[in-house]
């Protein structure tokens, strides 16, 4: 399988090919402040089955190991590495892809740090569009 992603205002462009190691809900701290979100989707794949096709993105680490890479125009969030804690993979994240949903989620990871109130999301009520 072939998938395209990329930013919101489309300087940067990426390309996955293959299938993904995992795809997964991410509750941690540093998913929750890079992204202004409760968790983040990702889909880790082979870092040979990743290509840009158009744009440079800027890059961000926290700590040394772990790079985010966005665009730095718009600021969205693209990819992320990490070869101490995922070596040879690249983390994409999954809501930037033109397709999101050929990539469905299989598990939460480091629940340990999800924020309380999210354990319970999926009793909230649900609106297709803004309540009237």
């Amino acid at each position: 399988m072939t998938l395209a992603g990329g930013c919101q205002c489309g300087a940067v462009r990426y390309q996955v090919s293959g299938e993904p190691a995992h795809v997964a809900f991410c509750h941690c701290v540093d998913c929750r402040r890079s992204s202004g979100a409760p968790l983040m989707a990702w889909a880790a794949y082979p870092a040979a089955g990743f290509a840009l096709t158009l744009g440079a993105p800027a890059r961000y680490s926290s700590n040394g190991d772990a790079v985010r890479h966005f665009c730095p125009t718009c600021g969205t969030g693209l990819y992320y590495v990490n070869e101490a804690a995922l070596p040879g993979l690249v983390d994409i994240q999954v809501a930037s892809l033109d397709e999101p949903a050929e990539l469905p989620p299989q598990a939460h990871i480091q629940v340990a740090e999800r924020v309380d109130w999210m354990a319970d999301i999926a009793s909230l009520p649900e609106f297709a569009r803004y309540p009237g």
